[in-house]
């Protein structure tokens, strides 16, 4: 028992927590980014759910609240101009889209985790970068007026 215990053993990494100093020339992998905006965007979702419903009830209550709700993006409210809501708007866009198209992306990981590897792990991450970013551009280009 002594024998085994004695013999020298290779030196095993140490892995340690990242000190604050660190932390800013870390790079993250891109599926921690990704997993970490699924988060972000889920907490943008939760705290703006009053804006987000308010902005339902007046899109479809009566043509003249949806009339109001129309102005508010093009001349602006509260002496933000209409330009700052639809940022707004476009910022709900995205955090909707990420959230979604990232829930799907841990949904399947969730159920196949036999498949789950560093690789697939990245090259979701980029599909989920993609999708959310592509599409909220092509409804930002809407909401702005470009087609």
């Amino acid at each position: 028992m002594t024998e085994v215990s004695s013999q020298s053993r290779p030196v095993r990494p140490e892995f340690r927590n990242i000190d604050s100093a660190s932390l800013r020339s870390y790079r993250w992998p891109l599926a921690s980014i990704a997993s970490g905006m699924h988060r972000v965007s889920g907490a943008i979702l939760f705290f703006l759910m009053p804006f987000i419903i308010w902005m339902f009830d007046n899109s479809i209550s009566s043509e003249i609240s949806f009339a109001k709700f129309k102005a508010v993006f093009n001349v602006g409210v509260l002496g933000v101009p209409g330009f700052l809501w639809k940022l707004a708007a476009l910022g709900l866009i995205w955090a909707s889209l990420h959230h979604f198209v990232a829930g799907i992306r841990h949904l399947w990981m969730d159920t196949h985790h036999h498949q789950v590897s560093k690789d697939f792990g990245r090259q979701t991450a980029v599909v989920v970068m993609a999708l959310s970013f592509g599409l909220t551009a092509v409804v930002g280009a809407k909401l702005f007026g470009l087609y």
